[in-house]
């Protein structure tokens, strides 16, 4: 199976992965709108023992398979002062 990956014009870190290149008409148009104008990135084979960085590779597989898209976020930032907090308590204890 091969999957066309887009990056977002709006969104840092946001990409967007379809079944074909410039095949959008699974997508929805909210989903689109907020996405922003997509910039190809590449074509990439979905093989089962490739690994990608934040994607587990058989949820894209069902995703592309069931929806048509899938979504990739940013990871959600991390809360240094909730980080900082746990450390200070664990050097008290």
């Amino acid at each position: 199976m091969l999957c066309a990956v887009y990056k977002s014009a709006k969104k840092q870190e946001t990409y967007l992965y379809v079944p074909g290149r410039d095949d959008f008409s699974r997508v929805p148009k909210a989903l689109m709108a907020t996405f922003g104008a997509p910039s190809f990135l590449m074509i990439m084979p979905l093989k089962k023992d490739r690994k990608l960085p934040r994607v587990d590779i058989d949820k894209l597989r069902t995703e592309l398979n069931t929806n048509g898209y899938y979504l990739q976020l940013p990871p959600p930032p991390e809360n240094l002062l909730k980080a900082h907090l746990a450390q200070t308590q664990q050097n008290q204890e």
